[in-house]
């Protein structure tokens, strides 16, 4: 499978592990595994509560984000940048990794807490399985205070549209 890095991911509709109606970015894909931050899943804390030496990175009162499962006390910062080739790890044209300690100036910027990662070939058999629908990325998506999953599937129109407007809880339709 091709490299899917600046890609994002969708649950699909019946994945109900953590991952329920989350949205992806993935940062690094590569014969190591992968390695990204979910976009849509905001924690309950503020960047200045838990990690005040990063204010100067986001607006005040910025919430965190929870990146993923794995390592928790970890955080990663995605960045818009006028040229992400400035940034620690450019992920797309503008979308780039932050380094809090280094000289890049993100336009703005969103702090995560862990993040997503799978083993060699493990995102590649679960794309095969269908558990993730890859989507192209958009700029905004990665700083979305909508319902990215609903936004995400709609963009892919036909019967997708459809399941843009599943509530969160079936049993509520």
């Amino acid at each position: 499978m091709s490299a899917l890095k600046g890609k994002i991911l969708v649950a699909a509709p019946n994945l109900f592990d953590f991952f329920r109606r989350t949205v992806v970015l993935v940062v690094e894909h590569n014969e190591q595994g992968a390695f990204g931050v979910v976009l849509n899943r905001r924690a309950d804390a503020e960047v200045l509560e838990l990690v005040p030496d990063l204010g100067p990175l986001v607006e005040r009162g910025a919430p965190l984000w929870v990146g993923g499962p794995v390592s928790p006390d970890s955080i990663v910062v995605i960045g818009e940048f006028e040229d992400a080739s400035a940034s620690y790890g450019e992920i797309t044209g503008r979308i780039g990794v932050v380094d809090p300690e280094g000289e890049a100036d993100p336009v703005r910027a969103r702090v995560f807490v862990g993040y997503s990662g799978w083993a060699p070939g493990q995102l590649d058999r679960e794309v095969e399985e269908e558990m993730w629908l890859v989507s192209d990325l958009e700029e905004d998506d990665v700083f979305s205070e909508q319902d990215l999953w609903a936004e995400v599937i709609a963009r892919r129109g036909g019967e997708f549209a459809l399941l843009a407007t599943m509530p969160e809880d079936p049993s509520l339709n």
